[in-house]
């Protein structure tokens, strides 16, 4: 993991501050992980059908001064059986928080997420993806950062300083959800002369507008997505990040029974320019059949102006879907979608289900059916990589 010195320095050295009305608690989880893909893989090296991992997040939370300042330390690790590459650790978080009556200040490695939609976090720039973790890309590393945000009648204003750059994790030779080419992570390449060194600026505004929640944010700085350039030899792909500006905006109403989604950007680097946007609602029927669960009816539609040229999986696809939610005493719930390619006729259902079991434990099943045969498609490089994932999760 690549966090600059100075944010650690930062973090560690607030740790020391004096302890009156302090309370500390250490939490987080520990796991086991199951994976079975359908197939054997489509490249060298992918032979293997079956993985399994253990991993670890401890959580040490520690606050003084009334909750005032605190500092969290999040550690995660996972060992794996298939893959070394996503045999790794990361501190997901390291920070020092301060609150005050208008603004808040938070020092060293941490997390920030934005995003309404369910498809894609086409505004989420702040943190790298953590791709080996899971091929959605929900999963993040951690940042180093400096962040200030004040509370105003104008509405919440965001600075971002981010000191120094985490390269994105791929799967290697023998893993999963890889392009057909192994990624060389150890070489990556950088259009800023400072490389993984460069500082990167970001501001954000929300404001709440009667039934409308309303965000935009500028980023200025190193690129989360690379390119992928393959090698002289051919025989592995070199990450390449470029700098780039980007204008995002993202909108969510609550009316009624109906949630109004809506994310949209405009990206512009040295090699291209392009706007991207998705969109669309989520309805609830409450109280299902008389009961006290809730069904949730999911419609969204992705669109990129590069078109078939886009590097993004979603370019013209169309993604319907439905949440049941049972909202009994173990928070069951169940996610069932499916996502077309309007391009290249390629589908992708994923069902998602949760469930607690007693106070401590907590069990997730994930299903992944990929179904591409266009060459074309940046999918079609996943399309043996169909799975079902069984994770069993102890909290403390």
């Amino acid at each position: 993991m690549r966090a600059t010195n100075s944010a650690l320095a930062t973090a560690l050295s607030l740790a020391l501050l004096s302890t009156n009305s302090a309370a500390m608690e250490l939490r987080g989880n520990v796991a086991v992980q199951y994976r079975g893909f359908f197939e054997q893989g489509a490249f060298p090296g992918q032979d293997q059908q079956h993985q399994g991992s253990i991993s670890a997040e401890p959580e040490l939370y520690w606050e003084w001064n009334d909750g005032i300042d605190s500092i969290t330390f999040t550690p995660f690790a996972r060992a794996d059986s298939m893959d070394s590459e996503r045999t790794h650790a990361d501190i997901r978080e390291l920070k020092w928080l301060h609150l005050a009556d208008e603004y808040e200040l938070e020092i060293g490695i941490a997390k920030v997420f934005w995003g309404v939609t369910e498809t894609q976090h086409l505004v989420d720039v702040i943190n790298q993806t953590d791709f080996i973790e899971s091929p959605d890309g929900d999963e993040k590393l951690g940042q180093p950062m400096l962040h200030f945000n004040t509370y105003q009648d104008s509405g919440i204003w965001d600075v971002f300083i981010l000191p120094g750059f985490r390269e994105r994790t791929f799967a290697g030779v023998d893993g999963r959800f890889r392009p057909p080419l192994p990624v060389d992570q150890d070489n990556a390449q950088y259009e800023s002369g400072a490389k993984d060194k460069h500082v990167d600026l970001a501001l954000r505004w929300a404001q709440t507008f009667g039934d409308w929640d309303v965000g935009t944010a500028y980023f200025r700085g190193t690129n989360r997505d690379p390119l992928l350039i393959a090698s002289a030899d051919g025989t592995k792909l070199t990450p390449y990040y470029e700098q780039m500006d980007q204008l995002g905006v993202d909108l969510q109403a609550t009316i009624g029974d109906w949630l109004w989604k809506f994310e949209g950007l405009y990206r512009n680097t040295s090699s291209n320019s392009y706007t991207a946007a998705v969109g669309g609602y989520e309805y609830t029927l409450v109280g299902l059949f008389d009961s006290i669960a809730d069904l949730g009816l999911l419609t969204e539609y992705n669109w990129n102006s590069d078109g078939k040229e886009a590097t993004s999986t979603f370019q013209n696809d169309l993604y319907l879907g439905a949440r049941l939610v049972l909202n009994d005493a173990q928070s069951s719930e169940f996610l069932l979608g499916g996502a077309i390619d309007l391009d290249y006729n390629t589908n992708v259902v994923t069902l998602e289900a949760s469930r607690r079991f007693g106070e401590n434990w907590k069990g997730e099943l994930d299903l992944w059916y990929i179904d591409a045969d266009d060459l074309a498609d940046p999918t079609y490089s996943f399309s043996k990589d169909s799975f079902v994932q069984v994770n069993m999760a102890y909290f403390f």
